[in-house]
């Protein structure tokens, strides 16, 4: 049959069957075929090809998904189009479940329906599957050169290539090892073909007292990048030598390799067999709270409250150097700057250093503690608002004739009674009566009505 027929007006109509074989539409002739002739598995395995595509961060490669193949509902690529009396096409589980609910109108015009029975649009699904069965044959051609240039590209750093020759070393190990990070960063799936070349082993090795930042930066990029590391690379990667070099590089290296440094401790620090003096470093908790005021790099002050965080959690003698190095104040004057997702592990590490002494004094000595936790109450969430109140607890318990004025001065008292009356949970409004409490001992009653601005409400 000819793709085009000859219509009475004189056009020419395009035969959907010969044009899907032929090619013309995109399609996959043997993909397309095999699935056209299937329609009760078509739709199981076009959801299992976008489900790939979406997971590699594939879904439509450098075209954009026709709209014709959106379903208006779920705004979803359709598996199984069905269009209703109106002419409009919908995914049919989702027009179906529209109907389920008792509506009588087309979702996209809210005509009434005169017919609510769905039909089958054969040639859209067609279309789809040809699409998207082209997308996943260029997918998969893409994927297999990507993951044997990796494995090439280990076997040349390990000196394993066939025909034999020696390890890269100098330039050409940094210009592999950054080749190597660029595919698996921007491909998922290379990372496990990395893992099975013995790239994993590799990189561990090349970290060392004698190696260069370039190389470093670079072996540390790969590893974070979800290379798949189990307990003997870990127990490798834990090495003094090793940890000494990812301190080095979190003080001295660029943005990017400080945050993939941390990221790496991080990961190092859930191995069963972490032993927690590692992180018990001065270098290694400086080059952190550096990064964490960096507040150019969210990412980075992100990735470093989360490991600072764990620090507390894991090694409790690390908290006084925490202390020492004055993250205090540094965390106190930013919190009230910091992105909202990064104030609550910020609140932690607070609250984990006021159960010493040491920080607790830190705590009272800073001008920015009762404001800024006072400023927090009822703004972020729960949990925030529970750390915020227990840090104003501690500094209003060790200096209360001092610390409770200046507290209601910062709007303490409207906040404490906005607690009390708010839906949040037991613990938290009697902790909130109790400061409260503590304020009405330490000043008058007409100061403290003054100062929770409650003149016009007893008026």
């Amino acid at each position: 049959m000819p793709q085009y027929q000859e219509l009475p007006c004189g056009g020419q109509e395009l035969d959907i069957d010969t044009a899907l074989k032929d090619g013309i539409l995109g399609g996959a002739p043997e993909l397309g075929d095999a699935m056209a002739g299937d329609g009760g598995k078509q739709p199981v395995e076009l959801r299992k090809m976008m489900d790939e595509l979406d997971a590699a961060g594939d879904g439509g490669g450098d075209e954009a998904v026709p709209a014709v193949f959106i379903c208006p509902i779920s705004l979803e690529p359709m598996v199984d189009p069905v269009t209703l009396c109106t002419g409009q096409t919908y995914e049919s589980a989702n027009i179906s479940r529209w109907l389920a609910l008792g509506h009588r109108t087309c979702p996209t015009t809210m005509q009434e329906l005169w017919d609510v029975t769905p039909i089958p649009n054969t040639t859209l699904r067609q279309l789809i599957a040809a699409w998207f069965s082209r997308r996943y044959t260029r997918f998969k051609k893409r994927s297999a050169d990507f993951h044997g240039r990796a494995a090439e590209l280990v076997h040349g750093l390990r000196g394993t290539a066939v025909p034999k020759r020696q390890p890269l070393k100098g330039q050409a190990r940094v210009a592999a090892l950054r080749e190597l990070r660029s595919l698996a960063t921007n491909h998922q799936s290379v990372t496990k073909a990395i893992a099975e070349a013995g790239g994993v082993a590799l990189l561990t090795s090349l970290l060392g007292p004698f190696t260069s930042h370039a190389v470093g930066s670079e072996a540390v990029a790969i590893l974070v990048s979800g290379v798949p590391l189990d307990a003997d690379a870990k127990a490798a990667l834990m090495q003094p030598a090793k940890v000494s070099l990812l301190v080095d590089m979190l003080n001295e290296g660029a943005v990017d390799t400080k945050i993939n440094c941390v990221r790496l401790i991080r990961i190092l620090m859930d191995e069963k067999g972490f032993r927690p003096e590692t992180v018990a470093s001065l270098s290694l908790l400086v080059g952190v709270m550096r990064l964490v005021r960096d507040k150019r790099h969210p990412d980075g002050v992100g990735a470093g409250l989360e490991l600072l965080s764990s620090i507390c959690a894991v090694h409790r003698p690390a908290r006084c150097l925490i202390v020492s190095i004055g993250a205090v104040p540094q965390l106190v004057e930013l919190l009230i700057e910091l992105p909202t997702e990064c104030v609550e592990p910020a609140l932690d590490i607070l609250d984990a250093l006021a159960i010493i002494p040491e920080g607790r004094i830190a705590l009272k000595d800073c001008p920015w503690t009762i404001p800024n936790a006072v400023r927090l109450l009822m703004r972020v969430s729960e949990a925030c608002t529970q750390r915020a109140l227990s840090m104003l607890w501690v500094v209003c318990r060790m200096t209360p004739e001092e610390s409770a004025p200046a507290a209601l001065d910062a709007g303490l008292g409207a906040k404490l009674l906005l607690v009390i009356q708010s839906g949040c949970g037991p613990e938290l409004k009697q902790q909130a009566s109790e400061l409260l409490k503590l304020c009405t001992l330490n000043c008058t009653s007409t100061v403290f009505i003054s100062k929770c601005k409650l003149t016009k409400t007893i008026q």
